[in-house]
């Protein structure tokens, strides 16, 4: 089953509840953990899914040339492309892997992270169809289909790559604090790296509330 903290991050990322905890479970497992299943095959099937909604976004946006457009579908759906939305939305911490790799840093490993991106988008798409995953799909890539990739990266992206570049756990997020009615409620969240520190923050969303806090913890500790 999924955990509250995981299922409450899917919720975030895809604007719908997980119907079927196994398909979400599978995007979320690496091989190195011995289950029988493992994200592969939805990340197979949300590479196509991916490419399809990148590419009939780029057709609509205007009259470059073929030549043009694949070279903007190809760095979009790039592994590296796929990398950096998931350390923007703060997938790391959610990933299923083994203890070998974990150890190898597996939480901040670009083709982990890429492929698991994909795998969520394939499990999206099973549940609910095409245009729900393509409507994350151009949530989650706007700043890079507009030409904003890389101008100010996302704090949680910061501080998941300093936490890397200083050979730390990956940052963990946690709820301190709920309040206020369902349409006005208030999080505090609090990230911790290991054997350095914490920060916290508040915020109307949960999601809102981890970037203001990995923007507390960089002003702290960087």
């Amino acid at each position: 089953m999924l955990t509250d903290e995981t299922r409450a991050f899917l919720r975030d990322l895809t604007g719908h509840d997980p119907k079927d905890d196994l398909h979400w479970i599978e995007a979320l497992t690496h091989g190195s953990t011995g289950d029988a299943r493992d994200y592969q095959r939805l990340e197979f099937l949300g590479d196509r899914v991916l490419g399809l909604a990148i590419a009939e976004w780029l057709h609509e946006s205007g009259g470059a040339s073929e030549g043009k457009l694949s070279q903007r579908l190809n760095a979009l759906v790039s592994r590296a492309m796929c990398a950096t939305v998931a350390r923007d939305v703060g997938l790391g911490p959610h990933m299923r892997l083994g203890k070998q790799a974990r150890d190898d840093g597996g939480h901040d490993s670009e083709n982990i992270l890429g492929d698991v991106v994909e795998a969520l988008i394939g499990a999206l798409y099973v549940e609910r169809g095409f245009d729900p995953a393509r409507a994350m799909v151009r949530r989650l890539w706007a700043d890079a289909v507009a030409g904003r990739a890389g101008s100010s990266k996302h704090p949680k992206s910061a501080l998941q790559e300093w936490a890397a570049g200083n050979r730390r756990k990956p940052p963990e997020y946690r709820i301190v604090d709920r309040s206020g009615p369902d349409h006005a409620a208030r999080f505090t969240v609090e990230v911790a790296v290991r054997g350095v520190g914490e920060a916290q923050a508040t915020a109307n969303s949960k999601q809102e509330a981890e970037t203001l806090a990995a923007s507390e913890f960089m002003r702290k500790f960087a």
